[in-house]
């Protein structure tokens, strides 16, 4: 069972909110690229709609990831690490 628990937590879907002149941005995909976990980027400096989603939900910097339901916002390795065990 502890395989399966594994599997789904890793199924968890990854958002990456970035934008091209943020330094941590640019660490967090490293990082999740460097562990092997897919994610779906959305750059606010080139994409409106992602700025404006990311806004209303009462963002105003990158990075905020979104591991499933859970948000981290800045690139916080030790929480990023726990929610993608």
């Amino acid at each position: 069972m502890a395989v399966l628990a594994k599997e789904e937590v890793m199924e968890k879907k990854v958002v990456v909110y970035t934008s091209n002149t943020c330094g941590y941005c640019h660490m967090v995909k490293d990082y999740l690229n460097e562990k092997k976990i897919s994610f779906e980027e959305k750059n606010v400096s080139t994409d409106a709609s992602a700025r404006k989603e990311l806004m209303s939900q009462g963002f105003m910097g990158v990075p905020v990831i979104y591991v499933g339901e859970e948000i981290v916002q800045g690139f916080d390795k030790n929480k990023l690490d726990a929610l993608l065990k």
